[in-house]
């Protein structure tokens, strides 16, 4: 009994296992205890292993790649229609599995380093800090609220209304509302300073990296979103080509098409919703911002056809196709030589613009 594939259904305290020959056949199902997976694999001849990309699966895909056997993540939602029946349970689920990952047409997910998950820590500590202090500042606006101060938008209009309250005398202010106020301004400022600090750590590992020193040549693109997206994506070569990284941070348009009638609606919104915020917010400062740019000005068309949300998020969906070129291909940024080289007339439907003819050339480093 010759078992080529295996799939893993991963879990946290049992893990169940399905094992298939040359012809797809499943002939082995295991259930193994989290300490016996590895014992397991090390006595089998290297072999294909599909994991769905969950909890604790980049792990697990080290280490069983450590072992000699070829690993492929697969996206959850790619796997569930290979699913028999109608009910879901571990060894249906590691029979999908095991059917999937053999399939030629399946996408995968790149295995991270232990490297990318360190820096994407800590980009989930800054981005949980950041809801913290959004929620503090807003608990603090509200008691000022009920007491008759209305504070300016934007973390200093707070800080200058919190402040002027404390020291004035207010009636409504009374000392025990008072004390509360002061203490919560305190874990305000405790929380800025630890999400500088952890913005500076971001920061010193960009500067470090010749992949987001390049992909911050891009206008657009600073040290947040080229160490989030060689963190999350690597050097980019699970993607054929842009629009695929692009639709992966769901920039591109879901469509509703049938019998020949194309049909595209809005941005799908699937993949990464971290990554996309990146890019979205980084158009939205070049369009503002650096009007003189050529990038800008070509997305100040649109913008002025179509509105500014389809002109920032056309400008990320452009940005993610050049980022994918520098990465995937190990080119340098180049800027078009002047605005003339972009089309007079964009096409409203953004996703179909092809990489490259509209933003930047790109020469190799």
């Amino acid at each position: 009994m010759e078992i080529t594939t295996i799939g893993i259904d991963l879990a946290k305290s049992v893990f169940a296992l399905s094992g298939a020959d040359r012809a797809g056949k499943v002939v082995l199902r295991r259930q193994l205890r989290r300490g016996q997976v590895l014992e397991f694999l090390r006595g089998r001849r290297p072999c294909l292993v599909g994991m769905e990309a969950c909890g604790g699966a980049h792990h697990w895909a080290r280490a069983i790649g450590a072992l000699g056997h070829q690993v492929r993540l697969m996206s959850p939602a790619l796997v569930r229609p290979y699913r028999s029946g109608a009910n879901k349970h571990d060894r249906n689920d590691a029979d999908a599995i095991c059917e999937a990952v053999g399939r030629p047409q399946m996408r995968y997910v790149a295995v991270k380093s232990v490297a990318q998950q360190d820096l994407l820590a800590l980009h989930r500590v800054r981005t949980q800090l950041l809801k913290q202090r959004i929620a503090l500042s807003n608990l603090i606006r509200a008691l000022l609220h009920e007491r008759g101060v209305i504070a300016p938008l934007g973390a200093a209009g707070l800080r200058q209304a919190l402040a002027q309250a404390l020291q004035a005398e207010n009636s409504e202010l009374s000392a025990a509302i008072g004390e509360v106020l002061r203490e919560l301004s305190g874990g305000l400022r405790e929380l800025e300073q630890r999400i500088a600090t952890i913005t500076r750590r971001i920061e010193c590992a960009a500067k470090d990296d010749e992949r987001c020193a390049r992909l911050r040549q891009v206008p657009g693109v600073g040290p947040l979103t080229s160490s989030a997206l060689v963190a999350t994506v690597g050097n980019a070569r699970e993607f054929k080509r842009g629009r695929e990284l692009s639709a992966y941070l769901g920039l591109t348009p879901r469509q509703h098409s049938s019998g020949g009638k194309t049909v595209l609606l809005g941005i799908s919104k699937h993949g990464d919703r971290y990554l996309r915020t990146l890019l979205i917010h980084g158009a939205r400062a070049l369009l503002y911002r650096n009007r003189s740019n050529p990038r800008a000005a070509w997305a100040a068309r649109i913008m002025a056809a179509r509105g500014p949300n389809v002109a920032a998020v056309a400008l990320a969906n452009h940005n993610a196709r050049v980022l994918w070129a520098l990465l995937s291909r190990g080119t340098s940024y180049r800027p078009a030589p002047h605005p003339s080289s972009f089309p007079s007339r964009p096409s409203p439907v953004v996703a179909r613009a092809r990489e490259g003819k509209l933003l930047i050339t790109t020469e190799r480093s």
